[in-house]
């Protein structure tokens, strides 16, 4: 219903603000990292917004921007995770590192978030490990830091040449992040990959 509000934010607390548009102070429901990116500035802002509506409660949550929307709104599709779960998650751990978790199947990362227990955190590894593309992780930034700093053009053409023969993204992506070291050629990479899966 609600695609986006522009306005300005009048009152900031914990998990909520409220955004002043024409007179309406909107009580938005948003992520710690949201709220710390917002100032009482006078200056409008763009909060792109899902309205969840249920028998007893209608509620607005936010978002800077459109990738964290987009991540709310997939992990709502993880049976057991609503809103404020999913809303929870995004408080505790950046986007990069939740998609990276996802596209490596790291289940201790996930379950390190707080409010996420195994039982769930392993339901969304199931549910979401084909939904997210780990050369969205790449694009991010997020693998150049875990992975000692490896050129990003070559973890994609060692990924590329992994599904070329047969692996899924998420496969080639886990398998390169797990072999591949600083100053390594693309070959060499590819070569310690086809390894590793052989043993």
């Amino acid at each position: 219903m609600y695609s986006y509000i522009i306005g300005i934010v009048t009152q900031k607390e914990q998990g909520k603000i409220a955004l002043e548009n024409n007179g309406i102070g909107y009580e938005i429901n948003v992520s710690n990292q949201t709220l710390e990116m917002l100032e009482f500035d006078n200056e409008p802002v763009k909060i792109y917004t899902y309205l969840v509506v249920r028998e007893d409660e209608m509620s607005l949550y936010g978002f800077i921007t459109k990738e964290e929307k987009n991540m709310f709104l997939l992990l709502t599709t993880v049976s057991g995770i609503g809103p404020k779960m999913a809303m929870g998650i995004l408080s505790e751990t950046s986007i990069p590192t939740l998609m990276n978790a996802i596209a490596t199947e790291d289940l201790r990362t996930l379950t390190k978030i707080k409010g996420l227990g195994k039982k769930t955190a392993e339901r969304l590894l199931v549910e979401l490990k084909d939904k997210v593309n780990p050369m969205e992780v790449l694009a991010m930034g997020e693998v150049n830091v875990e992975t000692n700093e490896i050129d990003e053009q070559i973890m994609e053409d060692a990924i590329s040449a992994l599904t070329g023969l047969g692996l899924s993204k998420n496969e080639a992506y886990r398998t390169v992040k797990e072999v591949a070291t600083k100053d390594m050629q693309l070959e060499d990479i590819i070569t310690k990959a086809l390894r590793s899966m052989s043993k």
